[in-house]
């Protein structure tokens, strides 16, 4: 079984800035993605019958449901600012296999991989005219666009960050399906399972291109709203997201993960965080806390705590034997040492995350 381990999209953000000035042609130098030549994401009646036949299927068109919580709200633009980013990132990279730019020509395969790729950019700009159209339903705002930064260089290291993000996803609408129940808008939990269906079947397109096995996990690693809503923001340029500001979630400080070629096996794994965001200098009232499949959050003490410069670097059992911890685990540095039943618990105490740790 082949390991990989992704760091935090905070990390991935900061790093994107040393990254060659080439990486991404000439595709979008000043990190403005939108409009697309279709109108997106204001297309017009024609632009959307034609992202329609390129996503393979039409837009929902049954009516809403009557009423929307304010909880409801929070979901629907979470899920809009993610499908924003999610556009953006399938532009960028279809426009570099497109053109076969350097790490991007594929050969065998090029026009099987396109066509996907093409199909799931549709897809995703449904998924966004879907979740901003039924705001605008409840007279709420719709989420705009921001400008992004993707921190790939080549055709692998892309599909491995969408791998990373679509599972994040995964267990982000898990919750967002929890709360509309809880809320009363159980009218739409039927769309958004189906999105979650649409999503993993890109997930096991991802999971083949990197020679994983198509299925991670037999219960897919659950998440929590706040988590996704800090991983978008590592992909944003800082104060380029024009009301980001409606969506009352918390975003959390950057949680690195510095271990690297992580193998599926019991052992201790390497983190570091901003000294001067920890807001305390007593290491031991943190606990860091892994959240895999759907099992009850693992609570871990921070072992050899040292820091370095402006940086706390630590280290952490990582119990993969006694959870078979496959797949995505969701790792935060949190106040307190729990217990915590779930992972919208985990969250309430957090300070550092998303640490995002993948193991196949």
């Amino acid at each position: 079984m082949r390991s990989s381990i992704i760091y935090s999209a905070a990390l991935l953000a900061g790093v994107a800035s040393a990254l060659p000035t080439n990486k991404r042609g000439d595709f979008s130098p000043d990190n403005v993605y939108f409009p697309l030549a279709n109108g997106f994401p204001n297309p017009s009646q024609d632009q959307i019958m034609a992202i329609q036949k390129q996503a393979d299927g039409t837009l929902p068109n049954g009516p809403p449901p009557p009423t929307l919580s304010p909880e409801g709200v929070t979901n629907l633009k979470l899920i809009a600012l993610n499908e924003l980013f999610e556009v953006a990132f399938y532009t960028e990279l279809i426009y570099n296999v497109t053109n076969k730019l350097h790490g991007y020509d594929l050969g065998y395969g090029h026009e099987y991989v396109l066509d996907t790729l093409t199909a799931i950019q549709a897809q995703e700009e449904l998924h966004l005219l879907n979740a901003n159209g039924a705001l605008q339903h409840f007279n709420q705002e719709p989420i705009q666009p921001c400008k992004y930064s993707f921190p790939v260089t080549d055709f692998q290291s892309a599909i491995a960050l969408a791998g990373t993000f679509t599972d994040v996803v995964l267990g982000t609408l898990q919750d967002v399906n929890q709360i509309f129940a809880k809320n009363g808008d159980d009218g739409l939990v039927r769309a958004v399972s189906s999105v979650i269906g649409n999503e993993a079947e890109q997930e096991g397109f991802f999971r083949l291109v990197q020679k994983k096995r198509a299925s991670s996990q037999p219960f897919l690693t659950t998440s929590a709203r706040d988590f996704a809503f800090t991983a978008i923001q590592g992909f944003t340029v800082p104060g380029s997201c024009p009301n980001i500001n409606t969506i009352p979630l918390k975003t959390f400080k950057p949680l690195a993960v510095v271990s690297q070629n992580i193998q599926p096996a019991t052992q201790n794994i390497k983190f570091s965080f901003a000294k001067a965001d920890a807001g305390t200098e007593d290491w031991a009232s943190l606990s860091v806390v892994y959240i895999n499949q759907q099992n009850v959050p693992i609570v871990k003490s921070l072992q050899n705590p040292n820091v370095e410069g402006d940086m706390v670097v630590f280290e952490a059992q990582f119990p993969f034997d006694e959870f078979l911890m496959h797949g995505l685990t969701i790792a935060a540095v949190t106040k307190g040492s729990g217990p915590f039943a779930s992972a919208d618990a985990v969250a309430e105490a957090a300070i550092f995350g998303p640490g995002l740790i993948e193991i196949d």
